[in-house]
This record gives C-alpha cells, sequence and structure tokens, in this order.
C-alpha cells in the first residue's frame, strides 16, 4: 500500500516538474536539423511514420512541441511508461500505450486507424526492452498495412549525461550542441508476411544505425555510451 502511495504521489509531481524544468533546460540548446526537407516533403503526401531509438526519448517530446508536429507517440504500457505518457500529456502530444507483450496488438490496431486518419506516428524503434539500438517489427509493420512512409529520427548532443539504463538515456546538458537528422523516406511493400518484414526491419535497423553514427560523429563522439577516453584509446 505505501509503495503504491508513494507511486501515485510521484506520477502527480514528478511529470509536472519535469516538464518544468526541462522547458526552461532545452531551450538553452542549439538544435541544428539535417534532412528534414524530406519529412516536410513526405508529410505533405499525408501521415508519416517516425521511429527514433529509445535512448533519445527525453529530447523528442520538446523537439516535436516546438515544431508543432501533430503526432501520436507508442509509449510503453509499464509503470515507468506512465510518466511519459504522463510528460506527453502536458506537452500536448498525444500517446498511444501499448509495447512488444503488453497490449501490443490493441496498439498498433489503434495505430493503424490514426495513420489512416492522416495523423504522424512515432515509434520506439528498439521498444521498451531493447536489446538496444535493434529495430522491432512494429514500424515495418504498419508501414505495410498503411503504405506510410518511415522517417526514421536520430539525434546526437556534444554534451550530455547518459544514465546507466538499459539504453543509456541520454539527457542533454544546457547549452549543448545538437544534431537532429532525418532520414530519406523509406517505402514498404504492402502485406507484408513475417520474412518480408525480417528483411525490411534489417533494412531499417542499418539505415538507423548509420544516421545514427553520423549525428555522434558530428558532435565528436563514435557512440554515446562510451567515454571520451574509451573512444581516444581506440
Amino acid at each position: 500500500m505505501v509503495g503504491k502511495f508513494f507511486y501515485r504521489v510521484s506520477l502527480a509531481i514528478l511529470p509536472r516538474l519535469y516538464v518544468g524544468v526541462t522547458r526552461l533546460w532545452f531551450a538553452t540548446c542549439r538544435c541544428t536539423l539535417r534532412g528534414e526537407q524530406h519529412f516536410e516533403a513526405a508529410r505533405k503526401q499525408g501521415a508519416v511514420i517516425v521511429p527514433f531509438w529509445h535512448y533519445s526519448i527525453l529530447y523528442i517530446f520538446h523537439h516535436v512541441r516546438v515544431r508543432r508536429y501533430p503526432a501520436v507517440v507508442l509509449v510503453s504500457a509499464s509503470r515507468d511508461g506512465e510518466y511519459i505518457a504522463r510528460i506527453a500529456g502536458l506537452l500536448a502530444v498525444e500517446t498511444v500505450r501499448g509495447s512488444s507483450n503488453r497490449q501490443g496488438v490493441p496498439a498498433l490496431k489503434r495505430l493503424l486507424r490514426f495513420i489512416r486518419d492522416g495523423r504522424n506516428v512515432g515509434i520506439v524503434a528498439d521498444g521498451s526492452q531493447g536489446p538496444a539500438r535493434r529495430v522491432q517489427p512494429g514500424a515495418i509493420f504498419l508501414a505495410s498495412r498503411t503504405g506510410a512512409p518511415i522517417m526514421p529520427m536520430v539525434w546526437a548532443a556534444d554534451r550530455y549525461k547518459a544514465f546507466r539504463s538499459w539504453d543509456r538515456t541520454v539527457l542533454p546538458m544546457p547549452f549543448c550542441r545538437i544534431i537532429m537528422r532525418y532520414g530519406e523516406p523509406m517505402n514498404v511493400p504492402p502485406k507484408l508476411q513475417a520474412e518480408g518484414i525480417e528483411e525490411f526491419r534489417l533494412r531499417l535497423e542499418r539505415r538507423m544505425n548509420d544516421l545514427y553514427h553520423q549525428v555522434w560523429a558530428e558532435c565528436g563522439r563514435v557512440r554515446h555510451d562510451r567515454g571520451r577516453e574509451a573512444e581516444e584509446d581506440r
């Protein structure tokens, strides 16, 4: 009972505190966009599916709010996901709750309806539990069933805090430089079955990891989960 009480209290306080602090915090960051023309061109044709890596989630909602992109984002159905969902709600970003092992099918069905209604959809490409930077099939399934293009989005920062989570979640430091890159649209054939979904899943994974290495190289890093000393020793 005590644990449930503190969980409810933290849900009422922490998301509001986070949003209040990070609105000022992230406003000091200088964000440079690469490839935004790909996203804008695709968006004019209809809904797009935007996969991003889990490590980058803390800055994503701020970016969506500032750019005023109309989007629905898939968020884990876990207890931790409830914090993310409430933060998104405070930033006027609509969410659908689901994951690969809880409420997965109903969530995908809801996202299908949103896409067919012309809404953009954001999805954590490597899911809520990983493995890190390994694409799960959800984005490919959605694209195959709707015809919407996939527009991967990856960002890096030159100064940041990486938490000790499975994905090494990144928090950009104040006054840092952020490089955000949109990939070129990826079109998926209709009604793919398991073998085809796996083929395009691997293609998307390679494309997103290529983008990942590009943006972190621009920020002077090989990857975000290695210290500078470790990289200099390579």
